[in-house]
């Protein structure tokens, strides 16, 4: 039991920690778009992987690295409509 409590515990802490771990309460959209801007931030952030991204879509790396900015706002597109 107290294994599980321990678990629960480390979960707890690293869902206040790292706002993309999710939690019960997550939404579907919620959880998509922040799997989109955690891997366009990775690829800004790597200058080779963008680099070799620029290369493919024969643009400019800079051009890429702004369209990947922009696309960080709503990366899965627009939310659902809330339902009461």
């Amino acid at each position: 039991m107290a294994d599980k409590l321990r678990a629960q515990q480390q979960l707890e802490a690293l869902q206040a920690r790292y706002i993309g771990t999710g939690h019960a309460d997550t939404t579907k959209f919620e959880w998509t778009s922040n799997i989109a801007r955690d891997t366009f931030a990775s690829y800004i952030g790597h200058p080779p992987v963008l680099e070799y991204i620029a290369l493919g879509l024969g643009e400019p790396r800079e051009k890429v690295r702004a369209q990947m900015i922009e696309k960080m706002i709503q990366p899965v597109g627009k939310p659902p409509e809330v339902q009461d």
